[in-house]
């Protein structure tokens, strides 16, 4: 099974431009940090500037954050790459004839509910400038410079 990346790809893509102001970022070299292809780059890049996150114009390989890192949340990036989609996801092929199939996803639902509230809640209290500051707190441990 394949999980969702997503989220982490659209962040990669956002601190990779906020790093890197002034470079030449093109989707091909954004999507070789990822290791993915430059289509999936420029689709998620159109999520985050349909989602207000990143400022670019095509043809034009110097794209921008939108706003400042302090000021983009990691719930702003799930938003603009997923929507409204749940974090956990109920199985909907369970037996409607049995009571355990319906009222175990009834049940499960609240929990689920749950989750994604107090997911959300955190996501919303961390910012990019957070991860950046994580990121190169890790790269000063490592002794190691970044691409």
């Amino acid at each position: 099974m394949k999980y969702p990346t997503r989220l982490s790809d659209a962040v990669h893509i956002l601190a990779f431009i906020a790093l890197y102001p002034d470079c030449d970022l093109t989707s091909n070299k954004l999507a070789e940090s990822i290791q993915t292809n430059p289509a999936y780059v420029r689709q998620l890049m159109s999520a985050l500037r349909k989602g207000g996150l990143l400022v670019s114009v095509k043809g034009h390989p110097r794209p921008s954050l939108a706003r400042e890192p302090e000021k983009i949340t990691l719930l702003d990036a799930y938003r603009a790459v997923e929507g409204n989609k749940p974090l956990l996801h109920q199985d909907i092929h369970t037996n409607p004839d049995c009571g355990v199939g319906v009222n175990i996803q009834l049940a499960l639902r609240d929990c689920y509910d749950l989750v994604q509230a107090r997911a959300e809640e955190t996501m919303r209290s961390i910012t990019l400038q957070e991860i950046l500051e994580r990121y190169t707190e890790k790269l000063s441990h490592l002794g190691k410079k970044d691409f």
